[in-house]
């Protein structure tokens, strides 16, 4: 909510959607009981799951929290048997993503009027 809401200014109504149920998968890290940096797994089809929802406060950035998310969620859908990982991410986060080793795939697209690219990353 802080970061998609508040700080990147969509809409409250983009920010839940009927993927978020008691049977999604999320990681979280908490500063004691504060959660500071999260993303949530979802399941595309048999090999492929998607990362998304990846967000870190503004003032926990920069202490590779993010990673840990994305990491936990990979290491989680290797563990189930899936071989590849996409993301929907804004341009502005694809050297980020770049960097733990997914690459682009398609060009740039509009979603919840942010400009987004999708990348993939095959285990």
């Amino acid at each position: 909510m802080n970061v998609f809401v508040i700080e990147r200014y969509l809409a409250i109504v983009d920010e839940f959607d009927t993927q978020d149920t008691a049977e999604t998968i999320y990681s979280v890290i908490f500063d004691e009981f504060k959660p500071v940096a999260t993303a949530r797994l979802l399941i595309e089809n048999e090999q492929t799951v998607r990362i998304g929802r990846v967000a870190t406060l503004k003032e926990y950035r920069g202490q590779n929290l993010g990673s840990q998310v994305v990491s936990v969620l990979e290491a989680c859908a290797i563990e189930r048997g899936y071989q590849q990982s996409l993301v929907h991410a804004e341009l502005t986060a694809e050297i980020f993503y770049q960097k733990m080793s997914y690459s682009r795939i398609g060009e740039p697209y509009t979603e919840d009027g942010v400009d987004c690219i999708t990348l993939m990353k095959v285990f």
